[in-house]
């Protein structure tokens, strides 16, 4: 690849249609993907979706079945070809680090490097004070914590300057403690570095918190891909508004291109009549008020009609409350989430009306309708 002109427009890392059989089962299902250089993009899913799988196949350590791969616009898997790992400017960090406990820090983030002993020895110190560890370069790993044997392997796998880093799963062996603070600190160096990042994680806020881009994978697939924010407010399906947080689920049939729920009706214009939808909403955009009577607010635009439930449960989390209702009218059960302290007693008559610009409304299909019947 060396002397290749690459143009703005190429990206670093470009995956087309790739598969991978195991056992004649698609593990990995026509995937595609492009990430640019600086960019953090999340493989997000839950385990055993093909997230690892589509990572190892960029490494090179394993082989799709079909499908192509480009780095700066240069074919290095497809086509009867395959490039070594070795060959391929990649980074590599797992969830276990892979530190060489018989090396010292210094000779960890030296490993591999090429180039003379002055380079690489300038290279190795320039990184450990990036990740803050200079003062650890004659020790050996196991006199580190395990924050700062993640810090070692982040600087090792970035001593050759590779153009792309993959990273799986790694700070899911960290204390949730640290977690935050060395996600936040190597999110920096990565971008300082310039490589093209793909991240892998099942933990949907760790993904907000580090990508530029999300893809949302479900079984070997890619389901949605986007900017964080607009993944999180407009989810393709219901699986993937309930994979980001906890939803409520308040299930009607269309009649007239309306729906009739206890909330009030919703415009369902794509969804013929008599099938069945289901309107997600969020906790925390749930709104309480207090009885009066058995007479509840004044519907509102954004509110729309208020319903009366009754209270299940209610428990204090930290920095929010979680009210569990049974509704009246139909005896579904909602949770809202109320910031600070609200622990109404089990068996209080409260007034809920939901953020109607906040509902995502999903036509009901396949098993989930049969289920439902």
């Amino acid at each position: 690849m060396q002397g290749m002109q690459v143009t703005g427009d190429t990206p670093r890392l470009e995956i087309r249609n790739i598969r991978r059989v195991f056992g004649g089962r698609n593990v990995v299902n026509d995937v595609s993907l492009r990430v640019a250089p600086g960019q953090v993009t999340c493989l997000l899913g839950p385990s055993g979706c093909g997230k690892s799988t589509t990572l190892r196949i960029i490494a090179g350590v394993d082989r799709q079945t079909s499908g192509e791969v480009f780095i700066d616009g240069v074919l290095i898997a497809g086509d009867g070809m395959m490039q070594p790992p070795e060959a391929r400017s990649v980074g590599l960090m797992f969830q276990d680090f892979a530190l060489f406990p018989h090396l010292s820090v210094s000779e960890n983030v030296a490993f591999g490097l090429k180039g003379t002993r002055t380079e690489k020895r300038l290279r190795v110190r320039e990184l450990l004070e990036k990740v803050g560890l200079v003062r650890f370069l004659n020790a050996y790993p196991h006199e580190l914590s395990g924050g700062e044997q993640q810090r070692v392997a982040l600087a090792r796998a970035l001593a050759p300057r590779p153009r792309i880093m993959l990273m799986d799963e790694p700070f899911s062996g960290l204390d949730n403690r640290l977690r935050d603070g060395i996600r936040d600190e190597t999110l920096a160096i990565l971008k300082d570095e310039g490589a093209a990042v793909l991240l892998v994680t099942h933990e949907p806020e760790e993904a907000m918190r580090m990508a530029d881009e999300i893809a949302l994978m479900r079984q070997g697939r890619i389901v949605q891909q986007g900017a964080p924010y607009n993944i999180y407010n407009t989810p393709v399906d219901k699986a993937a508004a309930a994979f980001f947080s906890d939803v409520n689920v308040i299930r009607g049939r269309v009649k007239g291109l309306l729906t009739d729920t206890a909330f009030g009706q919703f415009m369902t214009p794509a969804v013929p009549d008599g099938a069945e939808v289901d309107i997600v909403i969020r906790p925390q955009h749930l709104k309480i008020d207090f009885d009066r009577g058995g007479q509840g607010p004044s519907p509102t635009p954004d509110h729309g009609v208020w319903a009366r439930g009754t209270v299940e449960r209610a428990r204090f989390i930290g920095k929010e409350s979680l009210v569990d209702f049974r509704m009246e009218h139909d005896g579904e059960r909602l949770t809202a989430s109320v910031p600070s302290v609200f622990l109404p007693q089990a068996g209080t008559a409260l007034w809920i009306a939901i953020r109607r610009d906040r509902c995502f409304v999903f036509p009901v299909t396949g098993k989930a309708q049969r289920k439902g019947q």
